[in-house]
């Protein structure tokens, strides 16, 4: 599989690709947790389908550190004993945020009042920051069908 566009040849997408890889920096630099950040990543990019960025978040994540169950268990968060309280409410946070199309409204408050008892603003706002961050990033991954397989951890930071 071929991707249907190199989105780093042309100076278009060059200048714009620049910018959005230090908006990725700034928030992999924030005070969220590491271990959050990729979560959440992983959890945005299964729900829209981008199996690139799915790849190169567990890769991530287990080259972190994280284990292979809470890996295997983003998908079924809700069902699963693995996660914090935190880390559900960002999970939660992110799956209204992601979903804003299925559910009018967006994010509830219930699920924003979740998380800020998790989360200070800073840490919400990067948060919030990431959640669009990904989405963005699947996008431009899903329309140009980008091929997933052959990232290697730490390759894009």
């Amino acid at each position: 599989m071929d991707a249907r566009l190199n989105y780093f040849a042309g100076p278009t997408a060059g200048k714009a690709f620049k910018h959005l890889m230090s908006a990725g920096k700034a928030i992999k630099d924030s005070p969220l947790p590491a271990a959050t950040q990729e979560l959440v990543a992983l959890r945005v990019s299964q729900i829209n389908g981008c199996a690139v960025c799915i790849d190169m978040h567990t890769k991530d994540a287990a080259a972190a550190g994280e284990t292979s169950v809470r890996l295997h268990l983003v998908a079924a968060w809700r069902e699963a004993t693995v996660f914090t309280e935190a880390e559900r409410a960002a999970l939660e946070l992110a799956e209204q945020g992601t979903r804003i199309a299925d559910g009018a409204g967006g994010v509830s408050d219930e699920v924003w009042a979740a998380a800020a008892k998790h989360y200070d603003e800073e840490q919400l706002t990067s948060l919030v920051v990431l959640v669009s961050f990904m989405n963005t990033a699947n996008r431009l991954n899903v329309i140009a069908q980008q091929p997933a397989g052959s990232y290697e951890p730490g390759q894009f930071h």
